[in-house]
């Protein structure tokens, strides 16, 4: 198996970081990475904020929480059985705010994913984690998305404490249509 397919293979979502730093090196890899992505027409409808100032994340994290116990108890209990962090302790958080253009949700998808996949590959921890929309509701971070831009999704990253077995793949998700061969 070549070195991209096993990555996909065996990435898996993280929930449980070190809060120690990312090497600088490491956190401008997962940069370079993200704008690499492709997207559709190359119009790159994103920007991306990458969030290492711990104490930032800390705060962000408890207000999200208080977001979610006030407006969505589902989500709210799950974090809540996760260990009540929205972001894990991860010492980097990287959103990808989108404009409003048709294929900016797809595309800042693919950048996610990029990041992802890179920081395993990298021997990283990651989680996509779009349950960070709620961080930006109301007022409080707001300025953090750049003007014209809304939140699209974010990846939190780290240096994974413990991992699990990436999910099973479910072929009955697949069709096939073929034409005679």
């Amino acid at each position: 198996m070549n070195q991209v397919l096993k990555t996909i293979a065996e990435r898996n979502s993280c929930r449980n970081f070190s809060p120690a730093p990312i090497p600088e090196g490491q956190v401008a890899e997962l940069v370079n990475a993200a704008l690499a992505a492709p997207s559709a027409l190359n119009r790159q409808p994103w920007q991306i904020i990458v969030i290492t100032d711990k104490q930032l994340l800390d705060e962000m994290d408890a207000h999200t929480m208080a977001v979610l116990k006030a407006e969505n108890e589902f989500f709210y209990n799950r974090m809540m059985d996760r260990g009540g962090k929205v972001f894990y302790n991860a010492p980097c958080l990287i959103v990808i705010a989108k404009d409003d253009s048709d294929y900016a949700t797809m595309d800042s998808g693919i950048v996610s994913q990029t990041i992802a996949l890179a920081a395993h590959s990298m021997g990283l921890g990651s989680v996509i984690c779009a349950v960070a929309a709620n961080t930006f509701k109301g007022d409080k971070y707001k300025n953090l998305i750049p003007e014209g831009f809304s939140f699209g999704i974010s990846v939190v990253v780290g240096m994974a404490i413990s991992g699990k077995d990436p999910h099973e793949l479910e072929p009955n998700k697949v069709t096939y249509i073929r034409g005679e061969q």
